[in-house]
């Protein structure tokens, strides 16, 4: 859910420098169905009802949506911000892959929330107590006063500022006005 709060706050800030909405329709995203069939499946791999019924191949699924949506991802690294999404990607996939198929949260993220990460059931967070590359794992917190607050790692946050990167240089393009030609004297 963190980013979208990137997607809001791409939106206002290219609004805010004189960007329109209208060019966010110029983005051409190769393989954008590779990204939406990794996202959706994520979103309902850690729904409840899917992640207590889900067992050992959660990890696995993860795993492999994330890889995909990576490819995906690496497919568009022309376009503005792509870099940093991609840096963001691999830096959540070195933390999963060295955890098992889990991205790590802190203790002290999650209780800053007021949660319990439910050990019992497939989760993208789990609290562990030894997580290798404990600098890549959900570390910070959102506001719990936000709606849909969750811990979020470095990743993360160079997603979301790749992605607000993407938005506001888009919509900038579509909101400059031509210069007009050089005119030679008659």
């Amino acid at each position: 859910m963190f980013i979208l709060y990137a997607l809001v706050i791409g939106l206002i800030v290219g609004v805010a420098v004189g960007g329109r909405p209208s060019g966010l329709a110029s983005i051409q995203l190769r393989w954008a169905p590779l990204i939406a069939i990794g996202f959706l499946t994520q979103v309902v791999l850690f729904t409840d009802a899917v992640a207590s019924r889900i067992g050992d191949a959660g990890p696995a699924i993860y795993v492999v949506t994330t890889l995909m949506v990576g490819a995906a991802v690496l497919r568009n690294i022309a376009l503005p911000g792509m870099p940093l999404i991609v840096l963001g990607a691999l830096s959540n996939l070195v933390a999963i892959l060295a955890n098992g198929g889990y991205m790590p949260a802190t203790t002290e993220a999650v209780a800053s929330l007021g949660k319990h990460v439910a050990q019992a059931a497939y989760s993208n967070s789990s609290l562990v107590d030894s997580p290798s590359l404990a600098p890549l794992v959900d570390r910070f917190a959102l506001p719990p006063w936000l709606p849909l607050a969750n811990v979020f790692s470095i990743g993360d946050t160079l997603i979301a500022v790749g992605v607000i990167v993407l938005i506001v240089v888009t919509m900038r393009r579509a909101g400059r006005v031509p210069s007009e030609p050089d005119r030679a004297p008659a």
